[in-house]
């Protein structure tokens, strides 16, 4: 979310940024934008004169009560009463005017606020330009992409011969779009999210477990109403929505507060639930676990000065190359092109896991800074060295997702015997096993 003085004074340069994100569409709000700003500030001038014309009058009638009480002349009582009376009436047209201007500040408040939210933000200059994921640019691989000499099935073929997924039983409990996990399967899910989290424990990042779920107010400053409508599953008849990613509830934990200066950066990761409508999903590849409607996370944010949000920004897609590098998973850099990114983000990249079945890379991570968007629409601040208020800058990256990872996993540490390996790093959260064997 912009700030309005920045569109009034640069509307050009925002339009400018709506054409590199291909969304020409929106190029009328920024004129509606200012319109409405202007009116707006014209009719809190026009109110602050006429309360200002109120208190005058109001006191000017203090006096008038007073020579009233003390006059003896019928003509010159007259006189004063006439003058209070007129001084009522102006006093009672101004607080008619006023109410008129109120409610028309409070309409077109709220009309400024739905098209501000839907202006995207300014990109970074760095980011590639293209309408869509297609233009994409890879920008550098990790690990060396190897095709084995023997067949790789469909990842829950993997884990059915571990017995260790049924969806057929989910399907009957809660439809398409989720899964049970078993025996050996499972418990990799669940080393896979140990070992991400001591791993951000170890780089100085505090431990959270977040709420679930959050008030619509942190949904709407935390994510475009697109993203929300796609994603969000609403509690019937209550102000709360499923986080879709912890970093919904992680970001929502600073809302309204000035963080002390000497308290940034907060580096936090996070362990929850995710749950996602997954609108739009489909074709071959997101049957499976790879789209899904629930699935478990580990997820890292920071909230920063501006000034560190890009230093801060590398070293997240960095630490995501390194923690897949360690389970013997090779991995490229995606830089997201404008169309690709999501109205708050600056700049975003994608780290992808190399599939050996289908011989291209797949998306398991997501790094994203989101400049001061979701700390201007929730209010995260903090004091400069000179004692004024600043916006803080807000990032998230993906630690450990384990339905694509696990992907990821089995299909690079299979075996041609069918067991799967277990990289020295993951050994101590699988009771020291170094393989697993199939039982099918």
């Amino acid at each position: 979310m912009l700030d309005i003085r920045f569109v009034r004074e640069n509307p050009e340069a925002v339009k400018e940024n709506i054409r590199k994100k291909f969304q020409d569409a929106k190029l009328p709000l920024v004129d509606q934008a200012i319109a409405l700003d202007a009116e707006k500030r014209q009719a809190i001038q026009e109110g602050d004169a006429l309360k200002a014309e109120r208190n005058k009058l109001s006191k000017a009638n203090g006096p008038l009560y007073g020579q009233l009480k003390k006059c003896t002349d019928e003509a010159r009582k007259t006189e004063l009463q006439s003058q209070i009376e007129a001084n009522n009436a102006a006093v009672k047209a101004n607080a008619d005017r006023m109410a008129e201007l109120d409610e028309r500040i409070a309409q077109v408040t709220e009309e400024l606020n739905r098209i501000m939210l839907v202006i995207p933000q300014i990109i970074d200059d760095s980011v590639p330009i293209g309408p869509d994921d297609s233009c994409n640019v890879e920008v550098q691989r990790f690990g060396e992409a190897t095709v084995p000499n023997f067949e790789i099935p469909y990842h829950t073929e993997i884990m059915e011969r571990f017995d260790g997924i049924d969806m057929d039983a989910a399907g009957r409990v809660s439809g398409n779009g989720f899964y049970y996990l078993l025996g050996d399967i499972a418990r990799l899910h669940e080393a896979v999210l140990a070992y991400g989290r001591d791993f951000m424990i170890d780089k100085g990042f505090t431990y959270c477990i977040p709420p679930f779920m959050i008030h619509g107010n942190v949904v709407e400053g935390v994510m475009s109403q697109t993203d929300m409508d796609a994603m969000m599953y609403k509690i019937e008849g209550e102000d709360l929505y499923l986080i879709g990613t912890s970093e919904h509830s992680m970001i929502g934990k600073f809302i309204d507060q000035i963080v002390p200066s000497d308290k940034l950066p907060q580096t936090l990761t996070s362990y929850s639930p995710c749950f996602r409508k997954e609108k739009g999903a489909h074709g071959i590849e997101e049957r499976g676990i790879y789209r899904i409607h629930q699935f478990e996370k580990q997820e890292m944010i920071v909230v920063c000065k501006p000034e560190e949000s890009k230093e801060w920004y590398e070293k997240l897609w960095n630490y995501s190359v390194e923690l897949f590098r360690s389970l013997d998973i090779p991995v490229r850099q995606l830089e997201c092109c404008s169309g690709d990114l999501a109205d708050l983000k600056c700049k975003s990249c994608d780290i992808e896991a190399w599939s050996p079945r289908q011989q291209k890379y797949f998306e398991v991570c997501s790094c994203s800074n989101l400049g001061d968007a979701q700390a201007r629409r929730l209010k995260i601040r903090y004091k400069d060295e000179n004692g004024k208020m600043q916006l803080c800058h807000t990032l998230n990256n993906t630690c450990v997702a384990p339905p694509r990872m696990l992907i990821a996993f089995l299909e690079n540490n299979l075996q041609p015997d069918g067991s799967v390996l277990i990289p020295k790093v993951l050994q101590p959260y699988m009771g020291g096993k170094e393989v697993i064997i199939p039982k099918n």
